[in-house]
């Protein structure tokens, strides 16, 4: 297990390398000036742009720009940025619950409620319930996430007033209201942000764990279970389930980065004030050390969730040894 957990953490550290160094010499090479952008929105005068170029070290070559960049972010500082004249970290901190808590929502209505409707899906092939689950799922699935979302918060925020159309808090909250009532506040603004990514996301779950589960359902110890005389109900979850999951725990280690970037759109939509607004906001104002911040936090989860699955593997099917 050692020399594993050694390849692994070398190949994460490569990883990690190349994405960063993509995203630095991409962001630099694409058209467009944060500055410039800076000065079309308050009156600066070419003496102040100069200065602030030289503060945010613009006028280096590239390669010492990302020599800078590197020896920063490998202490966790990703410098400050352009556009809110504070610390990146601060600003991703500041951020990132929100992004957790809408990201942690949908993931788990997706590998919940999505894993159960694939199971479904499988178990009633061919009939009335698959044909719907599946016609239902992919029509949320071709939907534009920021058109559907746009859709439910004037029609159920705004025409209907059910429910809050954005924000994550009411403004109107009394600061030292009880944290019961908190919690129901923020469940209240969570629900239409959540609902709309749900909507167009969970189609992916369900149709990996349908193929999967279908798969599984074929299998000879499969028939072996339904010649002893077990229930359906004990093959379908004890047994076959089990071996369905594997295709799922992948699409589960794939969408984790959801959690920081999978809803710039419907954050902007909802004035959800998460890590997907500020980095809808970054790429609209060029602002390098916010996009560098919040593409390496992207990356270093994508590599977590791929060491997490793995681990699953290894968990889950008792063949599997570590090299």
């Amino acid at each position: 297990m050692g020399r594993w957990l050694a390849r692994r953490v070398v190949q994460a550290a490569l990883t990690l390398a190349v994405a960063a160094t993509l995203a630095f010499v991409l962001m630099r090479v694409a058209p467009g000036d944060p500055l410039a952008r800076l000065a079309m929105d308050q009156p600066i005068s070419p003496q102040q742009i100069a200065l602030l170029r030289t503060r945010y070290g613009l006028d280096q070559p590239l390669l010492k720009q990302y020599t800078a960049f590197v020896g920063g972010a490998l202490h966790g500082d990703f410098g400050v940025s352009i556009a809110y004249g504070r610390p990146v970290t601060a600003l991703i901190a500041e951020r990132l619950p929100a992004t957790l808590i809408l990201g942690g929502t949908v993931l788990l209505i997706n590998f919940t409620l999505g894993l159960w409707l694939g199971v479904r899906q499988a178990v009633k092939r061919g009939r009335a319930a698959d044909h719907l689950i599946g016609v239902l799922s992919q029509t949320g699935y071709a939907v534009p996430s920021f058109w559907l979302g746009l859709v439910l918060a004037w029609l159920v925020g705004i025409r209907w007033q059910l429910l809050p159309a954005g924000g994550m808090h009411s403004p109107l909250m009394d600061p030292t209201s009880t944290l019961l009532h908190q919690a129901a506040d923020l469940l209240e603004h969570l629900i239409l942000p959540a609902l709309t990514l749900s909507i167009v996301s969970i189609a992916a779950a369900i149709r990996y764990q349908r193929t999967a589960m279908l798969d599984a359902l074929s299998l000879p110890f499969i028939l072996t279970a339904r010649a002893k005389g077990l229930r359906e109900r004990q093959i379908v979850w004890r047994h076959a389930w089990r071996n369905a999951l594997f295709p799922v725990l992948t699409l589960f280690g794939l969408w984790l980065p959801v959690l920081v970037t999978g809803s710039v759109f419907v954050e902007d939509v909802f004035a959800w004030p998460g890590l997907g607004s500020l980095a809808a906001g970054a790429v609209a104002a060029r602002d390098y050390p916010v996009l560098m911040g919040t593409t390496t936090l992207v990356a270093v989860i994508v590599v977590l969730a791929s060491l997490l699955i793995d681990g699953l593997y290894a968990l889950l099917d008792p063949r599997i040894r570590w090299a």
